[in-house]
């Protein structure tokens, strides 16, 4: 037997039988306080659990976790926090009163919640006549013209006679059948509706799991306050389980944490998922027509189950040609910032909390403080194509110019084979560079940045040639500092990496390949006379004091060290590389024909003196070509 899992909320209007028809349906009575049974009707979220067959399919059952809302007006925050993550509405409307004001209020939110299912159940068939039953049918028909939910399915019930309940079953059971499973993208979340504290097992908070699942054991993080904590145990509808799936309702045991440390609109999650911010970047956009509202309104801002106080930045307003606002919403959280998912769906209600403006959804979690007026044109692309990932992959690289392949859209909705194919079809139209690193997440760039970037870094490179052409090159500390904070660390050793073959790297410094270090102008005659020098007395050359006396000898001599023409046999003798190179090959000869010699066997050999014999022995030393065995010299094994 196979269960898929689901989860259904109650809509409607106040007093039209929404936890009568649960209880129903159920056998669980959705009110829980006091208060709801002393008045009658519901305050909070009430939950039960309601199992179907599949009509179809012998072995596969529906296990529904019902989400009881308030239908009073006073209470439409708690109905918003109850839809947040939820895979289909049972809107419930009475027979002999037919739509209200909250019926058309309800069906709104569930729009903007991204909510595509219903079925509509009207109650109270026993109490109506037929004009009264049909009426209410063709307002519910009106109502639901021309949305999304224009086809749902309309079943006359009585919950107090029974009548229409198994043709309301078999319509729920139909609709979950034509359902989609939850989505399991690898990110879950549980936003918090309820905490309590049970005796000897600590703090219990209880939500609707979304995104993937969460096992016991598990480490998770509480958004946004940031706090970590272990799961010690996990409930379904009362049922202890080992792992949560998307779709279930989920009590989680987190006994690191006091009752103090949470409270309903929190997120449970991963440590690395999502953003914590004081600000997004939103599209707008409501029923029947454009968001209206204006720049600098105040609003309440419903996302998952918390209720956030914000203001409201227009970027864009919405238009006949295009009815959605682009803005930014600053909240007001006193610097504790606010959790949110990249994609993300809420609702807006006006700061008097008595109707509801419009629904929206998040275009970027995390935006800069400054300069994000700058992404009107991404963030326009991004409400444009709200579920392809490749645009939203698009923007952003322009916006990070470069990240690591794990870190794209990390914090969005979008599943990681979603993103995965994404940029694979980016990188195939050439919108995208990736660059492999051994042992190391790929970096993804931006192509058309990256051209730019590689063709400054050549430029700078060429421009050094010309102005100092006796260096080998440009020094890569330089040539960093030069790009600025574009040039990360992870990113400029592939861009070093990728000038190849046309540049090449020797050391600390990078050069065009067909760059060969020369004097310039004004050093020319220097280096010429100190070339004469050398060349004159190969093993007897003047000190280098007399070699190079002033500045201009003094540069010159570097450079020809630094070009390997000259060599540095002690601080105050240098010897051209052609004379050191024929005295070791000398010294070579003369050690494998007599085996070992004294200096001044060495000396006689190469018919210098002593003042350049015993450093130049020296370095023969250091380079691994003598060794020497007390007065003597040997050639040096290996």
């Amino acid at each position: 037997m196979s269960e898929k899992h689901y989860i259904l909320a109650t809509a409607g209007h106040v007093d039209h039988g929404k936890s009568t028809l649960v209880k129903a349906l159920t056998g669980t009575d959705p009110d829980r306080l006091p208060e709801e049974k002393a008045r009658q009707i519901t305050i909070g979220l009430g939950f039960a659990a309601l199992r179907l067959a599949h009509p179809r399919e012998a072995q596969t059952v529906f296990r529904i976790g019902v989400v009881d809302v308030p239908g009073h007006e006073d209470f439409v925050k708690n109905m918003v926090a109850g839809t947040g993550a939820i895979d289909a509405a049972l809107l419930v409307v009475a027979a002999d009163d037919g739509v209200m004001p909250q019926t058309r209020e309800h069906v709104q939110i569930l729009a903007y919640q991204g909510v595509r299912r219903m079925v509509v159940a009207i109650t109270r068939s026993d109490l109506a006549t037929p004009e009264t039953l049909a009426a209410a049918l063709d307002g519910v028909r009106e109502l639901l013209r021309g949305t999304v939910f224009a086809e749902a399915a309309l079943v006359a019930v009585s919950a107090k006679t029974g009548a229409g309940l198994a043709e309301l079953r078999a319509a729920l059971a139909e609709m979950f059948a034509r359902t989609p499973p939850p989505a399991d993208v690898g990110k879950p979340r549980l936003a918090v509706d309820r905490v309590f504290t049970v005796k000897g097992a600590g703090a219990v908070v209880t939500g609707t799991l979304s995104g993937g699942g969460l096992t016991r054991g598990q480490s998770v993080i509480v958004q946004p306050a940031g706090k970590v904590a272990r799961i010690r145990a996990m409930q379904s509808h009362n049922l202890d389980v080992e792992h949560a799936s998307p779709g279930m309702r989920t009590a989680l045991n987190l006994p690191d944490l006091a009752h103090a440390d949470l409270r309903r609109g929190d997120t449970v999650t991963l440590p690395t998922r999502g953003r914590v911010s004081s600000a997004w970047l939103v599209s707008l956009w409501r029923l029947g027509g454009a968001a209206e509202l204006r720049d600098q309104t105040r609003v309440h801002v419903h996302h998952g189950t918390s209720d956030l106080a914000a203001t409201v930045d227009v970027l864009r307003a919405a238009s006949a040609e295009w009815p959605v606002m682009l803005a930014r919403l600053r909240f007001e959280t006193g610097g504790a910032g606010v959790f949110g998912c990249t994609g993300d769906r809420f609702v807006v209600r006006d700061w008097a909390a008595r109707a509801t403006l419009c629904g929206g959804v998040i275009l970027d979690a995390s935006p800069p403080r400054s300069r994000w007026r700058a992404r009107e044109a991404d963030l326009a692309a991004r409400a444009r194509a709200p579920d392809d990932a490749a645009a939203w992959a698009a923007t952003a690289l322009r916006w990070e110019r470069a990240m690591a392949e794990p870190d794209l859209l990390h914090d969005s909705r979008f599943s990681a084979a979603e993103v995965a194919g994404a940029v694979e079809g980016l990188v195939a139209r050439g919108r995208l560079v990736r660059l492999e690193r051994a042992g190391q997440p790929a970096l993804l760039v931006e192509a058309e940045w990256w051209s730019d970037l590689r063709s400054r870094a050549a430029e700078l490179v060429d421009a050094h040639h010309a102005g100092h052409p006796e260096a080998r090159g440009l020094p890569l500390a330089a040539l960093r500092a030069s790009l600025g904070r574009a040039a990360t660390a992870a990113l400029f050793e592939s861009l070093v990496a990728t000038l190849a073959p046309a540049f090449v790297r020797a050391g600390e410094v990078v050069a065009r390949a067909g760059h060969r270090p020369a004097l310039p102008e004004g050093l020319a005659r220097a280096g010429a006379t100190i070339r004469t020098a050398l060349a004159k007395s190969p093993l007897d050359p003047p000190a280098r004091k007399h070699l190079a006396p002033d500045a201009p000898s003094r540069a010159a001599l570097a450079f020809l060290l630094e070009s390997g023409e000259a060599v540095e046999i002690s601080p105050e003798i240098v010897l051209s590389a052609e004379a050191v190179d024929r005295a070791a090959h000398v010294v070579r000869a003369h050690l494998r024909q007599h085996g070992r010699a004294t200096v001044s066997e060495l000396k006689m050999a190469l018919a210098s003196n002593r003042r350049i014999m015993v450093p130049l022995v020296e370095y023969f030393d250091r380079r691994k070509i003598t060794r020497r065995q007390g007065d003597y010299r040997v050639l040096h094994e290996g």
